[in-house]
This record gives C-alpha cells, structure tokens and sequence, in this order.
C-alpha cells in the first residue's frame, strides 16, 4: 500500500489489493458505477440524491469517499467521515457479484485507517434494522450494539412526495430558510 498526504487541499490516497480488488479514492469517472452500486445494492433512498449526496462529499472531505475497483469497474465504496469526535461509516455497498470476497471488510479496514490517521477515537454507524447482512457483517468485524437513540432531523429536502423541484424549508432557531439545491 502507498500513502500520499499533500496540503493544503489535504487530498489523501491509499491504494490497497485485495486479490484483483484495489480500493482507493473515488474519481469523478466513478460517479456513474458508483450510482448504480447504491441502487444494486440497496442503498438508495429518494429523499437522498446520490449525485448531491457525492457533491457534498467532494466538496468536504473527498478522499473519505473510497471504491473498490476490480479491473476498472467499481465494486464497492465506502464514504467516510470525521466529524472531531466520532468517525462515520456510511454508503459501504459491495455488488452481488463480489460479496464473500473480503471487499466489504478490506473498504471497512481502509475507513478505520483513515479516521486513525485523522486522530479519530471512535467509529459510530448507522445500519437499518432490515439490514441483517450488514449488521452481521459489522460484528464479525468486530463493532457492537450500543443502547443508544438514533435521531435525525433534514436539513435540506432535496425532493417532495410529486418528484418536484428538490426545493425545500429548514428551520433553526425559529427561523426558517428556504434551501434550493443547485445541481452543477
């Protein structure tokens, strides 16, 4: 594995094999196998555009948005996060066609390494509860259960229940905002 970490934009890369699986950081021409893994796998939900959601990432911190790439076509991704305190795990999809391969655990192993080297103390995740497969997964790799609330409030409505404009309204402290999101 090579590590690159360069300022100031603070791009980072690591390129690990797994077998003919490599896992590095996303490139924009990922962005449509990427997409479609999301929806493969189950991920996708409307009220998340997968095309924002990537944008966000990008513009905040894009080398947590890892893939795994089997002969150029993506297999995998992972989007990583820190937010000071804890680490986040989020969007960690395999295809179908590549599961029981160690991909899953290889994306989880390179999250952990780049949260450690952020100085991150903790990794926090979100599994649904109808996913047993990735709970499943996430005990073998060592994670448990903890007895806490999962809360949640959006910010930003990026579609209404029509398929509109993805124009919404958040409020904090009182005051509302409207948000449109911009799709460049």
């Amino acid at each position: 594995s090579e590590w690159i970490w360069s300022m100031p934009r603070r791009t980072w890369e690591r390129t690990a094999h797994l077998g003919d699986v490599t896992v590095r950081s996303f490139d924009e021409a990922d962005r449509r196998e990427v997409v479609e893994l999301w929806h493969e796998t189950g991920l996708y939900r409307p009220w998340n555009d997968p095309d924002r959601d990537i944008d966000r990432k990008r513009a905040h911190s894009p080398e947590g948005l890892l893939v795994a790439d089997s002969d150029g076509a993506v297999v995998g991704s992972a989007m990583v996060g820190y937010d000071g305190h804890r680490g986040w795990i989020n969007y960690l999809a395999v295809s179908p066609h590549h599961r029981g391969r160690g991909v899953a655990a290889r994306l989880v192993s390179e999250a952990e390494v780049w949260l450690a080297l952020q100085g991150c103390p903790k990794i926090n995740l979100q599994v649904r509860p109808d996913n047993h497969e990735a709970a499943e997964l996430y005990r073998h790799l060592g994670y448990e259960p903890f007895d806490t609330a999962d809360l949640g409030r959006r910010l930003i409505f990026e579609s209404d229940p029509d398929g509109g404009s993805g124009v919404g309204t958040a409020a904090w402290g009182g005051d509302a905002v409207r948000c449109a999101g911009e799709r460049g």
